[in-house]
């Protein structure tokens, strides 16, 4: 047989075999994912507030408070108690204040030991990890949270802190850039460059506290980042929302089952 007649033959037994299997179904699969917690309890959550900091372009705790109990509105079988966001990084610098041995000065007339509202406000300006770890101590707290528990009839309270921070970066990247030859052909090259990029990370820490007792029941951290070219301009909330996108199902897992979604193709 010749080189000729063998390659006939296969091309044939090919077109044969992609005929027989022309016929195929997309089946769509859910699989159910468990959630971390046991949530069996409450009837109730209220996602209470976060100390929030990083950025002063995007309110951490308003935002994150309003996308958490629009996702569980719709997600969760847990009813969402309507209150007002707490001002917590306010409160928590306010306990710390307060916690302090040394007397602090008065200022701008403020009593003796007291600290006037400008100066508490700019104390709970957060900027970073450090700044947060000053502030740790309203979540072990159990009376404040059992009192707060009490005057929305003992929920599961969801707190704890939301950085969401600027950064930039310059180095080498790897990027493919399209190249044709002298006949007309495309071809795609990995070609370093050096490039300057800016973006944003944000790190929630999310709390879950029972609101009968004031204790903390489970603890989570997350953090992702994006980077832009430095010639993008992105606002920082459109960043926010596009890493919590990223997040959320992750948060939702810790209360209720999820469920994944895909498809499986089944050749007749």
């Amino acid at each position: 047989m010749t080189a000729r007649s063998a390659a006939t033959i296969a091309s044939f037994v090919l077109i044969c075999g992609t005929a027989a299997c022309t016929n195929f179904y997309e089946i769509p699969i859910e699989t159910p994912i468990q959630p971390k917690m046991d949530v069996s309890a409450f009837q109730r959550v209220l996602i209470a507030g976060f100390i929030g900091g990083g950025t002063d372009d995007v309110d951490a705790n308003l935002e994150t408070v309003r996308l958490l109990r629009s996702q569980l509105r719709s997600k969760s079988n847990l009813r969402i108690i309507e209150a007002e966001v707490l001002p917590l990084a306010n409160i928590a610098a306010g306990q710390a204040n307060r916690d302090r041995i040394a007397p602090v000065p008065p200022l701008n007339g403020a009593a003796d030991g007291q600290q006037s509202a400008p100066e508490v406000e700019k104390e709970s300006r957060i900027r970073n990890e450090k700044d947060l770890e000053k502030l740790q101590g309203i979540f072990a707290d159990v009376a404040f949270w059992k009192k707060l528990g009490e005057e929305y009839q003992n929920p599961l309270i969801v707190t704890g802190t939301v950085l969401f921070t600027p950064q930039q970066t310059a180095g080498f990247v790897m990027q493919e850039r399209e190249i044709y030859d002298q006949f007309g052909r495309r071809r795609v090259v990995p070609t370093r460059t050096y490039m300057e990029r800016k973006g944003f990370v944000l790190s929630p820490k999310f709390i879950f506290i029972d609101g009968r007792t004031g204790t903390i029941l489970y603890t989570e951290k997350f953090q992702e980042g994006v980077l832009y070219s430095a010639q993008t301009n992105t606002p920082a909330l459109s960043s926010y929302f596009e890493l919590m996108d990223k997040l959320v199902p992750s948060f939702l897992n810790t209360l209720s089952t999820q469920k994944v979604k895909g498809t499986r193709v089944l050749l007749k």
